[in-house]
C-alpha cells in the first residue's frame, strides 16, 4: 500500500483541529464587571454595556418572546428591564386591581390599559434609551426599560458583579446606567484574545426616593 501523500493544505486544517479551532477564528473574550457606590457597598439594578468601536457593527438579535414586565403587589416588576433594540415587551396584571401602564419618554411613548388579567399586545421597543414608566392610576409606581444598540449587556444582581461573554477582541466603550445615577459613567477599553478583565466601577448613587408598597419591592439591592 502506498503511504499517505503529506499535503499542505491538509496538514493546515489537522493542526487547527487539533489547536480546537478553525483557521482564521478569533478567540472570544469576557469582561467582568463590579459595581459598588461611594461606601464601596454593592449595587444592583445598574445595567452595563459595551459598544464595539472597531467595524463591522455587531448584529443584533432580539429575542424571538416577549419580555415580561408584571405588575405585582402595586409593584413593578422587574424594577429595570435591559433590552436589545428591537425587543418586544409585554406587560402583565397580577393584581386584583386595575393598573394603567405609560411612557412619556422620547424614546418610546405609549401607554398600556391593564384592566385584568387579559393578554394585552406587546410593545416594540425600536430605539436605543431609556424609557421611564409609570402608573396612571398609582403614582409611586416606576419602572425602567433599558434599550441598548449592542449585544453586550447584563443587569447587576444584588452582589453588584456581572459578566459580559462572547466578545470579540477590540477597542470598546464601557457604560453604566442607573435609575440614581448622579452622573454619566463610561470608559473605553481594549480587549485583548481570551482575555477576562476586571472593571471596578465606583458610582454616585443619589437617594432612593421610593415608597415601597409591598414587602418585597426593592428586593433587599439598594444601600
Amino acid at each position: 500500500m502506498a503511504p499517505l501523500q503529506r499535503h499542505p493544505i491538509i496538514l493546515c486544517l489537522l493542526a487547527a483541529a487539533l489547536l480546537g479551532a478553525a483557521p482564521g477564528a478569533r478567540a472570544e473574550s469576557v469582561v467582568r464587571i463590579l459595581t459598588r457606590d461611594a461606601k464601596a457597598a454593592p449595587v444592583a439594578d445598574a445595567v452595563a454595556w459595551l459598544i464595539p468601536l472597531d467595524p463591522p457593527a455587531p448584529t443584533l438579535t432580539p429575542p424571538t418572546e416577549p419580555v415580561v414586565v408584571t405588575q405585582e403587589g402595586e409593584e413593578f416588576s422587574p424594577y429595570v428591564t435591559p433590552v436589545v433594540v428591537g425587543t418586544r415587551v409585554v406587560f402583565t396584571n397580577r393584581d386584583k386591581i386595575q393598573h394603567h401602564v405609560y411612557s412619556l419618554s422620547k424614546t418610546k411613548r405609549f401607554d398600556v390599559p391593564l384592566f385584568g388579567a387579559e393578554a394585552k399586545p406587546a410593545v416594540l421597543f425600536d430605539q436605543p434609551g431609556i424609557v421611564a414608566l409609570g402608573c396612571n392610576i398609582h403614582d409611586w409606581m416606576a419602572s425602567y426599560i433599558v434599550v441598548v444598540a449592542t449585544p453586550f449587556f447584563a443587569k447587576t444582581p444584588a452582589d453588584g458583579a456581572v459578566t459580559i461573554t462572547g466578545l470579540p477582541p477590540g477597542n470598546y466603550r464601557l457604560e453604566i446606567w442607573h435609575p440614581r445615577l448622579a452622573s454619566d459613567t463610561r470608559r473605553d477599553l481594549t480587549i485583548a484574545a481570551g482575555e477576562a478583565p476586571l472593571q471596578t466601577i465606583s458610582v454616585v448613587l443619589k437617594a432612593d426616593r421610593r415608597i415601597p408598597r409591598s414587602p418585597d419591592a426593592f428586593g433587599g439591592g439598594y444601600k
